[in-house]
């Protein structure tokens, strides 16, 4: 099977096999050192294999992915004589363009029970209190078959346990209106965030990320994550949820020809920054546990310390572009980043690191056995995309051609637990207007005593309940408990102590 060239120096050149691309790798260095140029050469190869890629653009750039490079000036054809790449010509990727907010590419949603209570509650950065009431409230929306899809359905449901406090606590226990006030005051800051256009339906189906083009190509997933990238709270937990799902959803193979699915994490800090250790610890675990999956994971970010130690020993495949010495962190970065690669007698690795020049890099694979190759210091091959952004022009008509554009373009809203208590507090604001205008019951008005002793067994009167009141209650929490079984949480749920 062919592999993925990295890069080439005069005695030696480093690839990528493909039979160990699900062992997760690292591609870090300063700015404007060339870390897009490496993602771009990575998510290519692995799409010329057939293997389907998940990006975030955080910069713009990622999107020429789309589009053939130009046509090749005299430093290109200077760096392709140096590479040996006699066959380079431009070409585009298969690509379909994703955005939370649906205006650089379809949108992307998941509902709030696929979220589920355990990773919600981190996003709303709850105490220990108010996550026990938030389960509480998904557990009661499980048992009564309410369906939680967007942010109307939790913040309705929230009204619903508050002025139901008193019988929630008797059955589930014990919660309070204050941390409810908190939640909802949470929810609002997440909305003001933009989180609500993450929140609904039509809900993102993991298969549409697993495609191919006519030609067997593997289609590259670009996320525009230039405004999320302003929330890294919402950046971090969604890009942490979709993991979860591919991790819950996907079949154990084992250790593959080549990896189904490649994910890119790009400023991986974000994942990271002021994270729990027990959250970092869950995360690390999710890492390793997904190659058995076939699902290879990329962090890229400026300086390897970015990554925890538990899960950058994980990476098994490395490209570090230069790093400047500046500060004593930065000493310090670089020191931890040579000490991390396999060793070669020829190159004094943290030397080496402050002295790569833009579009170097020094790089270590995988080879027979899951073996780090000895490090070499490499001119990176150029990617046959074009490398920066698109035009608005161009993004629309990929966007155009899309396959699931007609799929997720179109939001879809339907009977949720929004609507179900609304329609609840209708009929409940009737009854009493009912009764406060001394109106006879339905059940007696106009009726036989015979009639109403019937009526009355069947559809009960205000003091007691009837057959078929009873048996409804029966069925419904029934169907809710069987529904709730059936909601998708998500793995990391699971992960984070979460029902």
């Amino acid at each position: 099977m062919p592999e993925i060239l990295i890069g080439r120096n005069e005695s030696a050149s480093v690839s990528l096999d493909p039979r160990y691309g699900n062992r997760h790798g690292m591609v870090a260095g300063a700015t404007g050192t060339g870390k897009s140029v490496s993602l771009m050469v990575l998510a290519e190869g692995f799409s010329r294999l057939g293997v389907p890629c998940v990006l975030a653009d955080v910069k713009g750039d990622l999107a020429g992915l789309a589009m053939p490079a130009g046509a090749p000036g005299d430093k290109l054809k200077a760096r392709l004589a140096t590479l040996g790449l006699d066959d380079w010509q431009p070409q585009a990727n298969p690509v379909i363009f994703w955005d939370l907010y649906g205006r650089h590419g379809h949108p992307l949603r998941a509902t709030v029970s696929e979220m589920g209570p355990a990773l919600l509650g981190r996003v709303l950065e709850l105490n220990d209190t108010q996550q026990g009431v938030l389960e509480i409230v998904f557990k009661v929306a499980d048992d009564q078959g309410w369906l939680l899809l967007d942010l109307a359905d939790l913040r309705a449901l929230l009204g619903f346990a508050a002025d139901n406090a008193k019988t929630i606590s008797t059955q589930y226990g014990l919660i309070g209106k204050p941390s409810i006030a908190a939640i909802q005051r949470a929810l609002l800051a997440l909305e003001q965030a933009g989180g609500a256009a993450f929140f609904g339906e039509p809900a993102l189906e993991l298969s549409d990320l697993l495609r191919q083009d006519l030609s067997g190509r593997g289609v590259i997933n670009v996320l525009a994550a230039d405004q999320l990238i302003l929330k890294p709270k919402l950046y971090a937990t969604f890009l942490l949820w979709l993991l979860s799902e591919l991790f819950e959803q996907l079949p154990e193979v084992g250790d593959p020809e080549q990896p189904k699915l490649v994910f890119f994490f790009d400023e991986a800090h974000l994942l990271f920054d002021d994270c729990p250790p027990a959250l970092r610890q869950r995360v690390e675990q999710v890492v390793r546990l997904i190659r058995s999956k076939g699902v290879g994971v990329y962090f890229c970010s400026q300086n390897p310390d970015d990554v925890p130690e538990q899960i950058l020993g994980q990476l098994g495949n490395r490209i570090q572009h230069a790093l400047r010495a500046f500060t004593p962190r930065d000493q310090k970065a670089v020191r931890a980043a040579a000490e991390t690669f396999a060793p070669n007698p020829r190159l004094d690795v943290a030397a080496a690191i402050g002295q790569l020049g833009v579009g170097e890099a020094l790089a270590s694979t995988l080879r027979e056995g899951g073996v780090p190759s000895p490090v070499e210091r490499v001119l990176v091959t150029a990617p046959r995309c074009r490398i920066g952004a698109i035009s608005e022009a161009e993004r629309s008509a990929v966007r155009q051609r899309s396959p699931v554009g007609a799929k997720y373009d179109t939001a879809i809203n339907r009977e949720s637990a929004a609507e179900m208590l609304a329609r609840r507090a209708q009929a409940k604001a009737a009854d009493a207007q009912t009764v406060a205008a001394g109106v006879p019951p339905p059940e007696t008005a106009g009726g036989s005593a015979w009639g109403g002793a019937v009526h009355d067994a069947l559809f009960g009167t205000r003091r007691r309940q009837g057959m078929i009141e009873t048996m409804g209650k029966q069925v419904v929490r029934t169907m809710g408990s069987q529904l709730g079984r059936q909601i998708l949480r998500g793995v990391l749920g699971g992960i984070l102590g979460g029902r």
